[in-house]
């Protein structure tokens, strides 16, 4: 059955969407953008604090479940600009050191809100 996975910890849903669902075997995040707890919506910061705090969301999501980092399966990067690809990798390989997940990097038309980066991940649960 599905249950919808909500924390604090992370920007609230703004639409018509969860923060996460589950079945309990597997977890489905919405995708993050650089948007903190606070509601700052950090639009012009270089990609590299964009990714961290939308990764920063994206764990906070994960840990609700009982889960960390090396459960997350796979990603997905949208990037506003695929030239920040290396400069949003850099920062992301901190997040995944040891066994990274899958993951699809690709450029998107426009993101939410004029973001650089949203990422989206699919999380294994036990």
């Amino acid at each position: 059955m599905k249950r919808v996975v909500s924390t604090d910890e992370a920007p609230a849903a703004v639409g018509a969407y969860s923060q996460a669902t589950t079945n309990g075997d597997v977890m489905f995040t919405a995708g993050q953008i650089p948007l903190t707890t606070d509601g700052e919506l950090l639009d012009d910061a270089p990609i590299a604090e964009q990714t961290e705090q939308a990764l920063d969301n994206v764990i906070a999501i994960v840990e609700a479940e009982g889960a960390d980092a090396s459960d997350v399966l796979k990603t997905t990067v949208f990037l506003a600009d695929i030239d920040d690809f290396e400069e949003m990798n850099e920062t992301y390989a901190t997040y995944f050191e040891d066994e990274p997940p899958a993951r699809s990097a690709v450029q998107a038309g426009a993101l939410p809100k004029g973001v650089g980066v949203e990422i989206e991940a699919v999380v294994a649960l036990e």
